[in-house]
């Protein structure tokens, strides 16, 4: 069963203090070096904020419960305009609807990640093993969850060394 989470618009005033989950917090899913350097304002919709916290509390924190460690948030929120200066990123990037992170552990190990994850349990969107070297070892995790329809359980890998 899916869980909901509701915001409302004034929670989103705060929005760079505000907590999502025991272990996640907004500020983490809308930092951006490159919106920083571009002066690009990164700042989620209410509707967005909501679909943050459902990525959180179904994926990322029963994830990193089971997993049994901090989980680093390498990118997380893109506005439209950040996303369409993000190099690689997709026009119709989950990212943008704050359905999407890409992930690292904090002990570095992304490809035990990938692994936990994919035989979680959790129901996914998409689960990508960004830019594997040549040891499968992906250089970040990216994970999706959408409260829109059902969720796809794809598992794929993208960029990998020829």
């Amino acid at each position: 069963m899916t869980k909901r989470a509701r915001v409302t618009t004034t929670a989103t005033t705060n929005y760079k203090i505000m907590k999502l989950t025991e272990h996640f917090d907004l500020a983490e899913f809308t930092a951006s070096p490159n919106a920083k350097k571009l002066g690009i304002e990164n700042k989620p919709t209410p509707e967005h904020v909501e679909n943050i916290r459902a990525l959180c509390v179904n994926i990322l924190e029963p994830l990193r419960q089971i997993w049994g460690g901090a989980i680093k948030i390498t990118s997380g929120y893109r506005c439209a305009e950040l996303n369409a200066k993000t190099r690689g990123a997709s026009s119709t990037s989950q990212h943008c609807k704050g359905e999407a992170a890409d992930i690292k552990p904090a002990n570095g190990d992304t490809l035990g990640l990938f692994r936990v994850l994919k035989s979680s349990g959790l129901r996914f969107d998409q689960l990508i093993n960004e830019y594997p070297d040549e040891n499968g070892v992906p250089s970040w995790v990216h994970v999706s969850f959408t409260t829109k329809r059902k969720n796809r359980g794809q598992v794929l890998i993208i960029g990998a060394k020829k």
